[in-house]
Formats: structure tokens, sequence, C-alpha cells
């Protein structure tokens, strides 16, 4: 096996929220897994682990809304991250609406966007969407994102595998 550890312990990735919606049915989970992937067009991959509820709801839904925190938005990290949609329901708790084609975009979050996916591909335990941004929106304030470290004392709502 490869020790890989020396070059990922040194990542800290902007951690994002990533909702998906289908008919009546919402899921959304925290994702450390994402990244512009292309210019022209403009396209933004986001990993969501097989294991994981929201990617269950992702597989049939046409748009998925992607959102970035802050750093003292730990609380509805934690909400997304450490809780299971089986289990509890996360938008009970967090403020959100419909957005468009009826993605849920959750109205706390610092900046986001509602991306059509135009692809899945499957990366091992995760599977990515790849999105074109359709509908952005942004709070408008600057401070500090919530990051990896920040987020590493959030256990899993569900394990990775």
């Amino acid at each position: 096996m490869v020790d890989t550890d020396a070059f990922f312990d040194r990542l800290n990735p902007q951690m994002c929220l990533v909702t998906a919606a289908v008919g009546d049915e919402r899921a959304g989970c925290l994702v450390g897994f994402s990244a512009q992937c292309s210019i022209r067009p403009l396209r933004y991959v986001v990993f969501l682990s097989k294991a994981n509820r929201t990617y269950r709801v992702a597989r049939d839904a046409d748009r998925l809304a992607v959102h970035l925190l802050t750093r003292d938005q730990h609380e509805l990290a934690a909400l997304f991250g450490g809780e299971t949609g089986d289990e509890v329901d996360k938008f009970a708790r967090a403020r959100w609406r419909r957005g468009h084609g009826g993605a849920v975009v959750l109205e706390d979050a610092a900046a986001w966007f509602v991306g059509a996916v135009r692809t899945r591909v499957d990366g091992g335990d995760h599977v990515g969407f790849v999105l074109e941004p359709e509908r952005s929106g942004q709070r408008g304030d600057d401070r500090p994102p919530l990051r990896l470290r920040d987020s590493l004392d959030i256990d899993p709502g569900h394990p990775a595998d």
C-alpha cells in the first residue's frame, strides 16, 4: 500500500453542504470532496458517499444545490454532517426554501448555487455529480469559510462504507 499521509494530511479543503430533492423527498449532507472541474463550460463536481441517504436521493435528482458555510456555522455543519436523514429530519431544524427547479436551498448559507446534473462518475465509495451551475446567491459576508480541519470533530451520520 502507498503511504499518502504526507500528502493528504496537508490538505484542508473548504467544506460544502449539498442538498438533493426529488418530489417531496429531501436530503442533505456535509461534503469534503468537491471542486470546480471545468472553466468552459463551467462545471463543479461534488462527491457523495454511496452509504449516504443524500446519495440515494441524488441518484434520481435533476439538480443539486451546493452551499458554502462559514467557520461559525459549525452547528449547521454538524446537523447535516453528523446526523443521518434516515433517522432525523434535518430540514425541520434549518431554514430552507425551494429554489430553481425544485432544489432545496438553505437560507443561511454564505453562498450557494443550484446546478443541473450533467454526469455522474463512480469514484469508488463515492460518486461524483458533475454540475452545471444555473442559479446562485450569497449573503455577502466575508467570514472565514468552514474547512475540513474545522469539522474534524463531527462524527459522520453514516460510516464511509
